[in-house]
Parts: structure tokens; sequence; C-alpha cells
């Protein structure tokens, strides 16, 4: 018999693909389904950042690059960054990778062995946790709760911290909440994480771009007093619609960099060629199209908040970032799993059960808005006509 290690069998995975597969099967079935469970852009990649990838190959760029990514675009991501938050940022800790995952990956196996602890937000991206556990660290879940706005408390998360503490994940704006911390308790962290300098932190700021109500996003790399020890994950799949071009990018502190740059090389030795020639384009080309997007979230928002808050036994806060909404069916009867899958098969609709994000989510659904206005609303109907008259079990 094939003897597969231990810890592949604490790896767990994100049941939105699980969930948009079952989407599919019922689609090739003949039903007619309206996908609010996945987490991707309906738009196009705009039509420049595809041309750039096209030149690209027609122009021979059909080899390896360095396992870093080619230094114009690690040029161009420190250039961003300095223009969006006016901070520094050498091309030489910035690291470019096939999606956002891999920073995850890279960043939990450096601090992640049995006697560790890794604390991660819940209701959080399931990768977290699946990744924690993976490398037999404890998960520590530090608690993401609605009336906190869905943003994390400085205070309690704080207090979670041990002597075993190796790494704290953090991520603002944030799935599957839409929440998005405010500075002020941004502030408070890092004033506090002075006292435990032996603990990284990797912030997740793949929705940085999409914040609302006049919000900005505040990055951590805003702070030098932790520079030292931050991880920064980014990159174009939700900013730019590019979730299958499979580009991301992270900064790394300087003692650190080497060890991420030996992974890059012993897994995937580089990133697509003519994908980063995109990624460049993306950056240092017309933003136009980020903003329409963004604009059109904000007018698919206020419809997902307004037409959930009139739902039965559903109540709905408001989300300041990204493209999902997090409701409260608790009032409905139904479990929040149970819940999905029924009005996935019952009446078409998918949305994401809250369990799936951690053991904080009971109580909620994840939509994403990341659809057209008339799906949504032709979901709020069906999902309104289902609770009105289905009882849960």
């Amino acid at each position: 018999m094939l003897h597969v290690v231990d810890s592949f069998g604490r790896i767990g995975e994100e049941n939105a693909f699980a969930v948009l597969a079952r989407a599919t099967e019922l689609q090739r079935q003949g039903k007619d389904i309206i996908n609010l469970g996945i987490g991707q852009p309906d738009f196009a990649t705009p039509e420049h950042i595809v041309e750039a990838a096209i030149k690209a190959l027609r122009d021979g760029h059909h080899g390896y690059t360095p396992a870093t990514g080619i230094l114009p675009l690690r040029e161009a991501v420190s250039a961003d960054l300095h223009k969006r938050f006016g901070v520094d940022v050498s091309p030489e800790l910035v690291l470019i990778v096939p999606g956002g995952k891999v920073t995850m990956f890279m960043a939990i196996l450096m601090f992640g062995e049995p006697g560790a602890e890794i604390m991660y937000p819940d209701p959080g991206f399931p990768i977290y946790r699946s990744m924690i556990e993976f490398t037999g660290a404890k998960a520590v879940p530090v608690p993401i709760r609605e009336e906190n706005g869905f943003a994390f408390s400085a205070e309690e998360t704080l207090a979670l911290i041990t002597p075993k503490t190796r790494l704290l994940i953090v991520n603002s704006p944030a799935n599957p909440t839409g929440g998005v911390t405010p500075k002020e308790e941004i502030d408070k962290l890092v004033a506090g994480l002075a006292a435990h300098p032996d603990v990284a932190i990797m912030s997740d700021e793949i929705y940085g771009q999409m914040t609302y109500d006049g919000l900005e996003h505040r990055t951590l790399l805003a702070y030098p007093e932790i520079r030292d020890r931050l991880i920064l994950l980014d990159g174009w799949s939700k900013t730019y619609a590019m979730t299958g071009w499979r580009m991301g990018y992270s900064v790394w502190p300087k003692p650190l960099y080497e060890a991420a740059r030996k992974l890059a090389v012993n897994s995937y030795s580089c990133v697509n060629a003519s994908a980063q020639f995109a990624g460049l384009a993306a950056l240092t080309g017309p933003q136009d199209a980020v903003h329409a997007m963004v604009a059109e979230f904000d007018r698919r928002r206020k419809i997902v908040v307004d037409g959930l808050n009139k739902l039965p036994g559903v109540s709905a806060a408001t989300p300041k970032g990204a493209f999902y909404a997090f409701p409260n069916i608790s009032k409905t009867g139904w479990k929040a799993k149970p819940l999905a899958s029924a009005l996935l098969e019952e009446t078409g609709v998918a949305t994401i059960g809250g369990p799936d994000f951690g053991v904080y989510g009971e109580g909620y659904i994840r939509l994403s808005y990341a659809n057209s206005a008339e799906n949504i609303l032709r979901a709020l109907e069906r999902m309104g006509e289902f609770l009105a008259t289905r009882k849960a079990a």
C-alpha cells in the first residue's frame, strides 16, 4: 500500500471551487444557475494588458525568467507602491509569484512546524488555516466580528499572542466579509506588536484597491517599525480582472527574501514570461478600467445590501471593501451550509456557507457581487421566495 505522509491528511481546500464545480454540473444539466459563489471579477482583462502578453510572445519571450521575476516588473511594483502609498520598496525585495496563494504558502511554510502557533482571521480565506494545519503548527483563529464592522480588534488580536506565536496573518479589505480595518485599529496593533518582536506579520492586501464610501486602504508597509518582519501579499487577480493569469507579488523583509527565492526555484522556477509583461502593462498603463470596475462593484454593493436586508430573517452589514457581502442568516432558522446547499440545488443560486471560512462563520453566508446587477436582482428574488416558503429541515 502506498503511504502518503500524514500532513496530507490535515490539508483542507477552498470550498468555493467545489461549489463552482457543482454549479457547473447543474448548468450542464440545463438548470439556470446564478453564481454568487466564486470570487472573481466578471469583467474581461483590459485589452492593453492582453495585447502586451501577445506582443511578448511575438517578441520571443518564450524562455525562463529570473525566479524573482523580470526586473522591469519588480521596478514597476515598487513604483506603484510608492505612487499609491508613498512608501519606498526596493525592487530587490519584490518577488513575482504565480498568484496570491503562493505567498501564503511560502510564509506559512517558513514559520509553521509542530509546537509553533500561527494566527489567522476567522472568518477568513480558508487556505490560511489549511496551510497552517498542513505544516503541523497550531492554527489560532482571530475572531472577526460583525459588531466590529468585520474589522479585526487590535486588543483581541494582541491578547492571543503567546510565546509560541511565530506568524500573524491579517487581511483588510477582507474576504469573505468585505470588512475594512480602520487606521486607528491598525495603529494600535502595530504599537502592541512592539512587545512581540519575534512575531512575523503577513498582510494580505489583495483587495487593497477595492474600498468604498471614501475609505482609503491602509497598507502595513506604511509602518517602518515592522518592515523588518512584514510580508506583503498583493497581485493582479482582483484589481485587473486577471484571476486566470496567475499573477501575484510579495514584498519580503531582507532576512527572508533569500528563503522565498529558494522556494520559488524549488517549486515553480519562474512565473510565465508573457504574463509578466502583461502585469507590467497593467501597472504602467491606464487605470481607467480599474476605476470603472470598482465603481460598478460599488453600485452592485448597494443593490445587494438593500436586497438582502429585505429578505425574511436576513440582515446584512454594508461591506466597505472587496466584492463580497456576508449576511447574517441566523434568524432564518437555517444553518449556513445547509442553506447554501439548498439555495443552489433548489433555486439555482450559488453562495458559500460561512463555516467554510472558519468556526466563527456559522450564521452567515457569503455572496460575491462580481456578477451583473440583473443577475444579482434575480438571485435575490429567488432567495426571497425560498426563505418565505421553505423552513429549515
